[in-house]
């Protein structure tokens, strides 16, 4: 069987969570270095490390 050549919608929703995830990490240190705090922004950046597993499993699916 040949291996697809386009990104489906696993990867996709991979690469987003990975982006929002690292967005809110460099927010997290950016407020941190203005001295504010948001809280809500732990949860957000859980998005990071989730797409990253995301992309790992597209991967290892795809072999």
């Amino acid at each position: 069987m040949a291996a697809q050549s386009h990104p489906t919608r696993t990867l996709h929703v991979a690469f987003l969570l990975f982006g929002v995830g690292l967005l809110a990490v460099v927010a997290i240190f950016v407020l941190a270095a203005l001295g504010h705090t948001a809280p809500w922004l732990w949860a957000v950046s859980m998005a990071f490390p989730t797409g990253l597993a995301l992309a790992l499993v597209h991967v290892i699916r795809r072999r």
